[in-house]
């Protein structure tokens, strides 16, 4: 059964001009970097994050299951965060923790460790067997924010509202930060995972390995790198998002069902919702780049379009795009409509989130 709704979220943009206009009198050190504050970073509220989220049905023929989406994400993603926190404690040598910190607890709306919880629950698993794994990819997708945002690549200055780490620590130490959270991924699957087989963790990581690299978000970038001023079809534009972002939540859903105990079929089902809101993902946040502000999205808006990158607002057009991302929602959808609606309720309400998106 498939369902239809719309969310709305928690505009944050008076925090984020107030993080631009510091970014320029920030102190700094003789090398140039943006000094840090403090040695702990805060996570902000979810709370706060979530406060106004609203989530209401379009279809009078289905409406959505009834569930508290909102007090849902609130819910997981603060224990998300508890459980990233513990992950990486402050020690010796204090600076590369300070920086694998700063950007892993640096907010985000957790979307990757929350759909693989949600997978798992769906399958008759719990959120303590596939916590460990919405950690990693959690880290996994950090470290893809770090390397992404280097000089090097898209050279950004902000992400999630806060100046980058490179600004912060300097490229030398950005890039071990990443390094040291891909590497942490792994090692925290493999050492913390209770009560699931070792031959279901060895899955685990096994498809995390597939989807980090050059069969995953590094074939994804490098073709994307590849295609910078250059005409691009919707295939090749489909096969980057595919890889640089689908795959990574591919990977977050197939994870939570293979520690959840789920079948083959089972796995592909979720594999393919996952798809469609990879892509969804994709789409929107193409959107926003040509519609909204640095302020409101926290990173710098209008990158695409200043690199000359391909997008699908630029290839379909405007309404052509928003029709494109009706479609996935749909297919979303669909994909769920072998599982219970009940425990499926909290990803077709994800679905629709990730539609509906404003940062």
């Amino acid at each position: 059964m498939a369902f239809s709704s719309t969310v709305s979220i928690y505009d944050n943009s008076l925090l984020l001009v107030k993080s631009i206009h510091r970014l320029s009198n920030q102190p700094r050190t003789p090398s140039g970097h943006i000094k840090l504050q403090a040695t702990g970073v805060a996570t902000p509220s979810f709370k706060q994050s979530f406060q106004s989220l609203e989530v209401t049905s379009k279809s009078e023929k289905v409406p959505l299951p009834a569930f508290d989406f909102k007090e849902y994400m609130i819910a997981k993603a603060n224990r998300v965060n508890k459980a990233l926190d513990e992950a990486i404690p402050l020690q010796h040598p204090q600076k590369i923790h300070e920086a694998m910190r700063y950007s892993l607890l640096a907010g985000g709306k957790r979307v990757r460790p929350i759909l693989c919880i949600a997978s798992c629950e769906l399958v008759g698993g719990d959120e303590g067997l596939a916590m460990p794994a919405a950690c990693a990819l959690e880290m996994i997708h950090t470290m893809s924010l770090i390397h992404d945002d280097l000089p090097c690549m898209d050279n950004d200055d902000l992400r999630r509202g806060k100046p980058t780490s490179h600004r912060i620590f300097g490229e030398d130490i950005a890039v071990l930060a990443g390094d040291a959270l891909l590497s942490l991924a792994f090692e925290h699957v493999a050492s913390n995972t209770k009560n699931v087989s070792s031959g279901r963790v060895v899955q685990a990581i096994a498809e995390l390995g597939s989807t980090v690299g050059a069969k995953g978000l590094v074939a994804g970038q490098i073709v994307d790198i590849d295609s910078e001023g250059k005409e691009v079809s919707l295939s090749t534009l489909e096969y980057i998002h595919v890889h640089k972002t689908a795959k990574l939540l591919e990977a977050a859903a197939v994870c939570g069902g293979i520690m959840g105990g789920a079948d083959a079929t089972s796995v592909e089902r979720l594999r393919k919702y996952a798809r469609s809101i990879g892509l969804l993902f994709q789409v929107v946040d193409d959107i926003l780049d040509v519609t909204k502000s640095s302020e409101e999205l926290g990173k710098t808006a209008g990158k695409d379009l200043a690199s000359d990158k391909a997008t699908y607002p630029k290839l379909m057009g405007m309404d052509e795009a928003k029709k494109f991302a009706a479609r996935l929602v749909d297919e979303a959808n669909q994909g769920l409509a072998f599982f219970d609606d009940v425990k499926a309720a909290p990803l077709y309400h994800l679905a629709n989130y990730i539609a509906s998106l404003q940062n």
